[in-house]
């Protein structure tokens, strides 16, 4: 989840995805639309009290459900680990506005002494702020297509994946021509992803679904139920509310429709769909492939081993590392952190525990359900291929989880194990040591992932 912040959470979005998801309506459709003034001058002082240390006066603004899950020391401690990753506040630069529903959203555009990001503050019908992210300016934007995808290779269509209160927009990129193809859906890590999992000015989903079919393999990515049903999912008085929902729902149930739409679909061929999850979908491919056994194979890209709590707070402290030193706010949110850390491994956690008082925020029930899952151990049941793919500069899924998946598969015939020494999290070319910061650089998944993948595919 860019030279933003150093609050790592666990997704590649999640880097600059701001704490809390409390009832902002952020994951709808957007459209461009005037915001009437005063939210535009209410989110530049808001913003102006963060950079002065002002955070009761900021806390203030909230809605009673951001002030439950921010408290002060919550928001002092989130501004902290920003500027210690970009530098002090400089100057505001801008703004922008859009609409969603009864929601008016301000981006306040920000250069930092490091970076430029944009604050994004959703403002409800009150007035007040119903969500917080800090996120990539628009400026950074990129927006062009791997030189490895040939548009005349293949064509792209808008297609709905599940159906009901749930269906996702999403797009089908078929190879140009007749004949039954292989198809991938591709599965998000955690946070609200788009169906590009964009980043920064990077979009690795389109690169692999655009490479791939190049390579005539069909490629089946969607909005993730997170970014499209953000407030839905949060609703106190829906079917499934933000302190119930778990993998399954964020992730799993969607993966499944996505495999049931394409084995539909004229030109796909049903005998010869995959699925490929990245990093927390990665780690959740043996749930995936346990409740469909027609699925053909697996790509699991950076799937973590280890379990995500412990994930989160070495992230933390490797990026609090980078610089050589701790300083005392640091060691600060890291204490707190481990504190958080060891509620989710202690037994007597149950479903009513705050999530204010767990990492990231996330609900008790989000960690129960993940507890005592074993990536590694659940794969043995896996009898179908795997190939099983991590760049080696990857700072948020490491070699330790690469080596959990190959002390226990390696030894099976169907199972490919690969690492790419100059690939970071997203595998995409870098040097030196890892940071949120080259997440804002320009680039594209390398070719040779996708050249891995499509040969693995044609080989099975």
């Amino acid at each position: 989840m860019n030279e933003p912040t150093k609050v790592p959470l666990t997704r590649l979005a999640h880097i600059f995805l701001l704490v809390a998801m409390a009832g902002a309506a952020t994951a709808c459709a957007q459209q461009e639309g005037p915001v009437p003034g005063e939210p535009i001058s209410a989110a530049k002082q808001f913003v102006g009290q963060l950079a002065k240390g002002e955070f009761s006066p900021a806390r203030a603004r909230f809605d009673a459900t951001m002030k439950r899950v921010v408290p002060e020391a919550k928001l002092a401690e989130i501004w902290a680990s920003l500027i210690s990753q970009t530098g002090p506040l400089r100057e505001q630069i801008g703004t922008r506005t859009e609409k969603v529903e009864r929601y008016d959203i301000v981006f306040v555009t920000c250069k930092f002494e490091r970076s430029t990001l944009d604050v994004k503050v959703v403002f409800n019908r009150d007035k007040q702020i119903g969500g917080l992210f800090f996120v990539p300016s628009r400026s950074v934007a990129d927006g062009k297509p791997p030189v490895y995808a040939k548009p005349d290779s293949f064509r792209e269509e808008e297609v709905v994946v599940g159906s009901g209160e749930w269906e996702l927009p999403a797009t089908l990129t078929v190879p140009a021509g007749g004949g039954l193809f292989p198809a991938v859906v591709l599965v998000h890590g955690s946070g609200r992803n788009d169906r590009d999992e964009t980043i920064g000015p990077n979009k690795p989903f389109r690169d692999l679904a655009l490479g791939l079919a190049t390579r005539r393999v069909a490629v089946l990515r969607y909005d993730k139920r997170t970014k499209v049903y953000g407030p839905k999912l949060a609703a106190a008085a829906g079917k499934i509310t933000a302190e119930k929902i778990t993998v399954k729902e964020e992730t799993i149930d969607d993966a499944l429709a996505a495999v049931a739409l394409l084995r539909e679909t004229p030109g796909i061929d049903p005998k010869r769909i995959f699925v490929a999850g990245h990093s927390q979908g990665g780690m959740l491919i043996p749930r995936i492939a346990a409740r469909d056994q027609r699925i053909a194979g697996f790509v699991v890209l950076a799937g973590t081993t280890r379990p995500l709590e412990d994930v989160v707070l070495d992230q933390h402290n490797y990026l609090f590392s980078l610089d050589g030193e701790i300083s005392a706010t640091e060691k600060e949110i890291l204490d707190k952190l481990r504190q958080q850390v060891a509620r989710v491994k202690d037994p007597a956690l149950s479903a009513e525990t705050s999530g204010a008082d767990l990492p990231l925020g996330i609900p008790a029930a989000y960690w129960l359900d993940l507890r005592g899952y074993d990536p590694v151990e659940a794969a043995k049941s896996i009898r179908r291929p795997l190939l099983i793919l991590q760049g080696q500069r990857d700072y948020q899924v490491t070699a330790e989880d690469f080596a959990g998946w190959k002390r226990s598969l390696s030894s099976r015939a169907n199972v490919r194990l690969k690492q790419y020494p100059t690939l970071n999290h997203l595998f995409m070319h870098g040097e030196g040591a890892s940071t949120p910061a080259e997440y804002l650089k320009p680039g594209h998944v390398a070719e040779i992932v996708v050249e891995d993948i499509a040969a693995w595919i044609e080989a099975l």
